[in-house]
Formats: structure tokens, C-alpha cells, sequence
């Protein structure tokens, strides 16, 4: 079965899943090999950074196809790195838990790679280059605002807002700023456009994702609609093998418990409810 059409597994999460771990792993030891001066960094830097098409060559060797990789492993500064690597951990920790190492992989790199090409159209000509993860990240955002809408971010650390207003927020201020940038004729060191293409392809592809797999079960399992009580209804199966029946509105009551209080709130009897919903 496809991890895409997997409900959340009880019991399977880890707090640092390998996907995201090897990730980090290597963008650290990359920052470190280019913020050290030397020969060895300005190699990683003229041939893995995002050069623009029609660059110049005296600053840089100019857009090649491995750079649409390379320059997500890149980072211009300790703040760069450390916010990008956070949120993809605090962010992506429970779609690769949900989803599954690969079809994280899968789509982490994807975001990543669409990022640079809408950015690449949008900087033809320009003479510097874009580095840093943040593509990717971004797409990893818009997966959680769209699997888990209703959970809550802390801005700044104090002010609650809820995932589907924060990421659109996020997007809509992305958008300003990056057409005042272009408009304005003004410079900016914040790869705007690439910050929301990687949101568009990670929108794109979790479309795409639906409608070629099993797109009413995967639907339903991971984002909620509502019933026309103005309830939350999901798509959820008895189990007949077990004597352990629960119905619908028992297992959206659950699932809304873990959207609220997390997975640990769960009595036993709710654990092993969803346990069995999930295999059935």
C-alpha cells in the first residue's frame, strides 16, 4: 500500500525520523565546509550554488542542471541555516511520520527543485546566485497547514494563530514582497518567488498525489471535511476481525482529540480504536 494512503501509524512516531535527520546532518556539515575560507569553499560556491540563466561568467560558471540540488544544501549564514533546519524539523517531523521516509523524501526534494526552476525565470540575468533549503521548507509548510489546518503555531512563541491562517499569511506576504522587489527594481537577499514556488509545487504535487492514488481514501484520511451538521467527518472503516467496533463519529472524536491535545491525551481503549480503524 502506497504510504500516501497509510493513516498516522499509533505508537510509530519519532521525534527525529531519518529523512529529516540525514537532511540536516549533511546541511550542517555542507555549512560548515563553506563558511570556512579557502579554496574548497569558493569551488562549493561557484558550482553548487543556484547560478541565474545568462549570469555572468566572471562572477560565477553560470546555471548547470546539478545546481537545481546542490543549492538546497547551501547557506549564506548561521541565522539562515539554523531557522531553515528548525522549521523543516518542527514542521516536518509529523508529515514524515505520517507519510513515510520515502514519500517525504520524494517530496521534500521535489519542492526543493520546483523552487529553483520558478526562481530561475524570475532572476534571468541577475548576477547573483541563490542558496539555502528554504524552497523545500516552504513546501513543507504548506503540507502541514493543509494536513493539520486547525493546529495551532505559536508566533513568536506567544501568539496562537492557526496553521491554515499562518501559511497563508506567510504566502500572501511572500507575494507582496517579492513583486515590490522586482517592481521596485530594489535588491533583496531573500529569494522570494523561490519561497513561494516551492509552495506551489508542493500544492501541485499533493494534488497530483491525490487524484493518481487512491484519492477518495487518502482525502478523507488526511484532511477532515465537514458534514453538513458542521461536523468534521472522515472516511473510517470497521474492523470485523477483532470485535473491537467503532463507529464513525467515534473515530473523528479521536482524531479531533489528537488534533487538539496530541496523540498521548488518548486513553488505551482510544489507542487501540484507531489502531484497528487504521489497518482495517
Amino acid at each position: 500500500m502506497n504510504s500516501y494512503n497509510q493513516p498516522y501509524r499509533p505508537g510509530g512516531f519519532q521525534v527525529m525520523p531519518p529523512a529529516i535527520k540525514t537532511l540536516i546532518i549533511v546541511n550542517i556539515l555542507v555549512f560548515f565546509v563553506t563558511a570556512a575560507p579557502g579554496f574548497i569553499s569558493q569551488i562549493f560556491y561557484l558550482y553548487g550554488a543556484l547560478w541565474p540563466i545568462a549570469s555572468s561568467t566572471e562572477t560565477g560558471m553560470g546555471f548547470q542542471v546539478w545546481q537545481l540540488v546542490t543549492y538546497m544544501f547551501m547557506h549564506g549564514g548561521f541565522a539562515h541555516i539554523f531557522f531553515n533546519m528548525f522549521a523543516l524539523w518542527l514542521f516536518g517531523t509529523e508529515i514524515e511520520n505520517y507519510w513515510g521516509t520515502k514519500e517525504f523524501t520524494y517530496y521534500y526534494f521535489i519542492c526543493g527543485i520546483g523552487a529553483a526552476l520558478i526562481n530561475i525565470l524570475t532572476t534571468v540575468g541577475s548576477p547573483y546566485p541563490t542558496v539555502g533549503a528554504s524552497g523545500a521548507v516552504f513546501g513543507v509548510l504548506l503540507a502541514f497547514g493543509m494536513m493539520f489546518p486547525d493546529r495551532y503555531i505559536f508566533l513568536y512563541f506567544l501568539f496562537p494563530i492557526k496553521a491554515k491562517y499562518f501559511i497563508a499569511g506567510y504566502a500572501a506576504l511572500e507575494l507582496l514582497m517579492g513583486i515590490n522587489s522586482t517592481t521596485m527594481g530594489a535588491r533583496s537577499n531573500i529569494a522570494h518567488f523561490a519561497h513561494l514556488g516551492g509552495m506551489l509545487v508542493g500544492f501541485a504535487y499533493i494534488k497530483y498525489r491525490q487524484q493518481g492514488f487512491s484519492f477518495s481514501d487518502w482525502i478523507d484520511k488526511t484532511f477532515p471535511k465537514k458534514d453538513e451538521s458542521g461536523g468534521p467527518k472522515l472516511h473510517t472503516k470497521k474492523s470485523s476481525e477483532t470485535g473491537l467496533q467503532a463507529s464513525e463519529e467515534e473515530i473523528d472524536a479521536i482524531l479531533d482529540k489528537i488534533s487538539r491535545d496530541g496523540y498521548k491525551s488518548l486513553t488505551e481503549e482510544e489507542k487501540r480504536k484507531l489502531l484497528k480503524a487504521g489497518k482495517k
